[in-house]
């Protein structure tokens, strides 16, 4: 059973899925799909080619779903695709893609905190947190489990590794590897996140293998191509394997350790 406030306007092809709650002066327009179950908030403004997963709430304030903020943008249809049991919190920001075609895509389980901003193509995982006034711009990606302080800024095709964790107000310019911390301006790795992979379950074990190749790669000495070849010669897990694939795959280039840290 649908529970929509008389206030709210919603345009003629919209879907909303069963038991879904809508607030007062929500505005849903465009080609918009709303799953089961999702709660929408006062004051929403949800528009565009966007869809929206099971159990998903959004709370008051959020624009999801408007135009890119991006010169490049002409009018194009493109698309924007959350997922299931998504938190999306008071007055966040969430953009579709730029051009023809290409989307902006949100997975399951994620948190949103208020003021924050997804821009136009950036692709965010499963089980994140962004906490309040993070600024993510174009073409970000940002794996699984990651964790990003407040304030965080994050520089246009740049790409945060899976397990990862970065520290409020920082300003991220390059790829950040799987399982860190990084923190600074710009962000710089500072060891494996080690608390997070403790509450995930990580075994003592695959910890310390982590620790062996944070080392390799930040502290040895080693160029990263060099640094690669060791990783190469040790992986004997699924994560050493995914930090190679990631470092390998990377545009920017990964952060490294400021030249004076230990």
């Amino acid at each position: 059973m649908k529970k929509i406030h008389p206030t709210a306007i919603i345009e003629k092809d919209v879907v909303i899925g069963e038991d879904v709650e809508i607030g007062p002066y929500v505005v849903i327009e465009g080609k918009v799909k709303i799953g089961n179950n999702c709660k929408i908030g006062p004051y929403v403004h949800i528009e565009g080619y966007t869809e929206i997963g099971d159990n998903t709430k959004i709370f008051t304030g959020a624009v999801i779903g408007s135009i890119p903020q991006d010169l490049k943008y002409k009018g194009e249809i493109t698309y924007l695709k959350i997922g299931k049991n998504n938190i999306i919190r008071e007055f966040v920001t969430i953009n579709p893609g730029t051009s023809k075609g290409e989307e902006t895509i949100i997975g399951d389980n994620n948190l949103l905190m208020a003021y924050s901003h997804v821009a136009h193509n950036c692709r965010i995982g499963n089980n994140v947190i962004i906490a309040n006034y993070v600024g993510l711009a174009g073409h970000v990606i940002i794996e699984d489990f990651v964790v990003l302080g407040g304030f965080v800024g994050i520089h246009q095709f740049c790409k945060i590794g899976k397990h990862s964790i970065i520290g409020g107000c920082s300003k991220v310019t390059m790829d950040i590897i799987p399982y860190i911390t990084a923190d600074g301006h710009p962000a710089r790795p500072y060891g494996i996140n080690i608390i997070g992979l403790k509450r995930r379950n990580f075994s003592k074990e695959k910890i310390e293998l982590l620790n062996t190749a944070y080392k390799i790669i930040f502290k040895s000495g080693l160029n990263t191509s060099d640094a690669l070849k060791k990783l190469e010669e040790m992986n004997n897990c699924q994560e050493i394997q995914t930090i190679i694939e990631f470092i390998k795959s990377s545009e920017r280039g990964i952060a490294k350790e400021r030249m004076n840290e230990t």
